[in-house]
């Protein structure tokens, strides 16, 4: 294992441990909601507070950008790091076991490194660029299914921006109409990754942040799947608008969803 992954996993873990011992009295947290549908609680912090510790001990050069932190930059800029210690906070905070830690690293814009732990499943999700990726050791590959109508299809609903709601909609129509089911499991990276390990023959979402996505693209690619925003090109970062499958599929839904 490249020795950054190495930390990656080292951290991942130690957060997972953080939500997991949060999760038996989840009843009894504070919650805060940062805007609409939106929410934070004391073991988001607590949870990005150990990945961050763990990687500022290995890097301590290395660029920061959390979630709940915000970006924190290094004398090594080209190196950044990108948390979310809780994806999925509104399924854990309702007892519902769908969340997970992920941590991408990007070298200069590219990412190189991923991370994404379930620690409900103890699933480890991990990547290196040009290494593959794998779950618990195991090497993960897309699908191999070529029709979008036998295809199972992974998405998330807009919840912060509501007025992407109507176009949603009508994707989400013309998506189910074509394929064999859609499922909303409600924590994007583990959609992803979940699309790199097979279950998931294809994943679309609107109104994603860095975070959500950046571990998530390095598993999808090193597992021999194609990732790109609405139209199929480059430019998910910052548009947060992201199409991903097995390529055959992922061909199929940027059909569907770019003509909406």
């Amino acid at each position: 294992m490249h020795p950054m992954l190495n930390i990656a996993v080292k951290a991942a873990r130690k957060a997972g441990g953080v939500i997991l011992r949060a999760s038996r009295d989840v009843d009894l947290l504070k919650v805060e909601s940062k805007r609409q549908n939106d929410f934070v609680t004391e073991v988001d912090r607590a949870a990005e507070a150990a990945v961050i510790g763990v990687l500022r001990e290995a890097y301590p050069n290395h660029s920061i950008l959390g979630e709940e932190s915000g970006l924190a930059r290094g004398s090594q800029a080209e190196f950044q790091w990108i948390i979310d210690p809780l994806d999925g906070t509104t399924n854990f905070i309702h007892g519902v076991p769908q969340y997970c830690v992920s941590i991408g690293l990007l070298h200069k814009g590219v990412p190189t490194q991923a991370v994404i732990y379930d620690p409900n499943r103890n699933e480890l999700f991990t990547a290196t660029r040009g290494a593959g990726a794998f779950a618990n050791d195991r090497r993960m590959r897309v699908s191999r299914r070529e029709r979008i109508t036998e295809s199972l299809i992974g998405t998330g609903f807009p919840y912060s921006k509501v007025d992407s709601l109507e176009r949603y909609i009508e994707m989400f129509r013309k998506v189910t109409l074509n394929c064999a089911g859609i499922r909303r499991p409600g924590a994007a990276a583990l959609d992803l990754a979940y699309v790199a390990a097979g279950r998931f023959d294809g994943f679309w979402e609107m109104g994603l942040s860095p975070w959500d996505m950046a571990a998530g693209i390095l598993l999808v690619t090193e597992a021999g799947g194609l990732v790109g925003n609405f139209t199929g090109e480059p430019g998910y970062m910052e548009s947060g608008e992201i199409i991903a499958g097995n390529p055959r599929v992922f061909a199929q839904l940027v059909q569907i969803i770019s003509s909406v």
